[in-house]
């Protein structure tokens, strides 16, 4: 059987080593793309302010929230490095930074309940949605768990590989993190008008619920990271 000569360069780009490395850099992307995802829409103290933020003061407000990742991630992924490097000693650290946490959230949750109504409008006097979700990322004990188990792993194994494959997969990864979460804050918005504002009071009380159990949760992270439970 005779083979053409475009039959035989296509087989020959097929088992050639560019094209195995073409193949490790898209896996990275698309490996980026899945994990940002998957952590874009989790349950979790940032969805619940999302959730919060938008009802209370809009979408604007709501993808403040989404896009603090880009802001506080950048100092979590140095310092998950760094403890990689080291692999002793960050137990007690993410312990601490998991019961400053759970105080903030118990803030956070607190506040809510205590929200105001006037008539059928929410009070929105109080802005300051960045700085929520920048301070609720930070003291979070879930991002630098993540990265640490298997972000900062990944970069480095990636690294290995080549920068591109380094650039593509955390591109893919805050693409669809910080997407997914804007696409969260939008569809809320969009509820408000089939809601009844009135209602609005309870759903956000109910997610100062949702955020005082979400403390509860990082205290049991705390105690299991510290050794204490």
């Amino acid at each position: 059987m005779v083979h053409s000569p475009l039959w035989r360069a296509q087989v020959s780009y097929y088992a050639s080593p560019d094209f195995f490395y073409m193949a490790e850099v898209i896996e990275f992307l698309i490996s980026g793309m899945l994990l940002g995802l998957v952590e874009g829409i989790s349950p979790g103290p940032i969805i619940a302010l999302i959730f919060s933020e938008t009802l209370k003061h809009g979408k604007k407000e709501g993808i403040k929230i989404a896009i603090s990742p880009l802001i506080t991630d950048s100092l979590i992924v140095l310092l998950t490095l760094l403890i990689l490097s080291s692999f002793t000693g960050y137990g007690a650290v993410l312990g601490a930074i998991s019961l400053l946490g759970a105080c903030y959230l118990i803030y956070l949750g607190i506040e809510n309940l205590r929200v105001k109504i006037d008539g059928f409008g929410v009070d929105v006097s109080k802005k300051d949605a960045l700085r929520r979700g920048i301070i609720t990322n930070l003291l979070s004990p879930h991002p630098y768990l993540f990265w640490l188990s298997i972000g900062s792993p990944t970069i480095l194994e990636s690294a290995r590989i080549h920068i591109s494959a380094t650039i593509l997969f955390i591109t893919g990864f805050y693409t669809m993190l910080i997407g997914s979460k804007t696409a969260v804050a939008l569809a809320v918005d969009k509820s408000k008008s089939i809601v009844k504002s009135k209602y609005y009071i309870y759903v956000i009380r109910a997610l100062g619920i949702a955020l005082i159990f979400f403390a509860l949760i990082f205290v049991i992270d705390a105690l299991q990271l510290i050794g204490l439970f």
